[in-house]
């Protein structure tokens, strides 16, 4: 039986256009509305005009807060909530010293459980709706992830992270062994409710042949099933895949050559790519995960955002817990935007492309922006609310009342957790039950 409608009331931003390529990317209402049916966005807009039109409606007035369209983290490591901070070191000494050790202890189910927990409400409190989510290397634990999303409300893509070769040894797994774990997860989680299945081979330096050969497999078997791992992040990490498959032309090439390449494959980073890499991702519609806080933190270096969009490639952003400093997808963004400022090709990124590549440039990167993104009438209801703590900094600002623009980017600038007033998703409270 169809829910009565209901008519959320708050400011309202939202890009449903990409601004990197329109000159009005963003659209705002100082007392504006969502009206939604059965989890829906019915109309967007100014409150009077969608009232007078939804007298039917139950209302949900959250003003003062500023209703964005939910965010949307394109990369993320479950199990690494707890290492979140470990500062001082490189990609690969990072992996060894801080990564790995904890990412062994995900064999214990009741250790999972509990992490599984703790990282899905660390995302909802930060504002995110949805994530392309790294999964743990051990089967129980991945089931205890997608069991507590199931629970959350959230989107969670995510899957079982394959190696067998240059992590710890406790870390790794036989191709046959993983395409039993992964078949078998993808066809008990994979398209139920909200959740999907990706492919995950950590990355090529730790995957031999055979078992990107079997990412293919399963990636080839199974309707709409994502792929994910890791490109380009770091000189030395690059220099040791090139060594490791010295077949290759690029690193790219490696993924390419396994069937790991196209619209349902996000790479994360990127830092680092060829020209010859970015026209061959374009041309695939493979999408990238730009981390700015983790590619500050690592060491890693500044990316190259303007040869991407000069290629085509949808970019969406990624907190990259743990190697990045937190949830936040808009520190993602103010992070974004600082080290554009002092790159040499930098991309000027005002509110509107911030907002966007929160929102819709990453539901774009992960196949879902015909879904979710932004409050177009008919893709789902999916969003955050946002009301700084009484007398902070942030709520002086809102209450000053500046244009739209203003107001959005000291939101991208202040507001974390301490601003999130709730999450949404079809329309229904997420993140509880957990």
């Amino acid at each position: 039986m169809p829910s009565r409608p209901r008519l959320v009331r708050a400011r309202i931003f939202h890009t449903p256009s990409d601004p990197f390529r329109h000159s009005r990317g963003l659209i705002a209402h100082h007392d504006g509305a969502l009206l939604i049916r059965d989890g829906r966005i019915a109309a967007s807009g100014d409150y009077s005009a969608i009232r007078n039109a939804a007298l039917d409606a139950d209302e949900l007035d959250l003003r003062p807060g500023v209703v964005l369209p939910g965010l949307v983290d394109t990369h993320v490591h479950f199990p690494q909530v707890r290492i979140i901070g470990g500062l001082g070191r490189s990609l690969l000494d990072w992996l060894v010293d801080v990564a790995l050790p904890e990412e062994a202890r995900m064999a214990d189910e009741g250790y999972a459980r509990v992490t599984a927990r703790l990282f899905l409400r660390a995302l909802a409190a930060h504002g995110t709706t949805t994530a392309l989510v790294f999964g743990a290397h051990f089967a129980p634990a991945m089931t205890a992830l997608f069991e507590a999303a199931g629970k959350s409300g959230l989107r969670i893509i995510s899957g079982l992270v394959v190696s067998d070769r240059q992590l710890r040894p406790d870390l790794h797994v036989t191709p046959e062994q993983a395409y039993r774990d992964t078949t078998a997860l993808v066809a008990r989680f994979h398209g139920q409710g909200r959740l999907l299945y990706a492919v995950t081979p950590r990355f090529a330096l730790s995957t031999s042949e055979p078992m990107l050969e079997m990412c293919r497999a399963v990636v080839d078997e199974h309707a709409d099933v994502r792929a994910q791992t890791h490109i380009n992040e770091n000189p030395a990490e690059i220099a040791d895949v090139r060594s490791a498959f010295p077949w290759a032309r690029d690193y790219f090439d490696i993924y390419e050559r396994h069937g790991l390449a196209g619209p349902r494959t996000v790479l994360a980073h990127n830092v680092h790519p060829s020209d010859g890499e970015l026209a061959r991702m374009a041309a695939s519609g493979t999408s990238i995960a730009h981390c700015p806080c983790s590619n500050a933190a690592l060491g890693s270096g500044i990316f190259p955002l303007r040869r991407h969009l000069d290629a085509g490639i949808a970019c969406g952003l990624g907190s990259d817990v743990g190697g990045g400093i937190g949830f936040g997808i808009l520190k993602e963004g103010l992070q974004a935007y600082l080290m554009q400022r002092v790159a040499h090709d930098g991309v000027p990124l005002d509110a509107a492309r911030l907002l966007y590549l929160a929102t819709l440039g990453g539901a774009t990167a992960l196949g879902l922006g015909q879904e979710i993104g932004d409050f177009t009438p008919g893709k789902a209801a999916d969003f955050v609310c946002l009301q700084p703590p009484d007398g902070s900094p942030l709520d002086a600002i809102y209450r000053r009342a500046g244009s739209p623009e203003e107001l959005l980017s000291s939101i991208f600038t202040l507001a974390g957790a301490e601003s999130v007033r709730g999450v949404w998703v079809e329309g229904e409270t997420a993140g509880n039950g957990l």
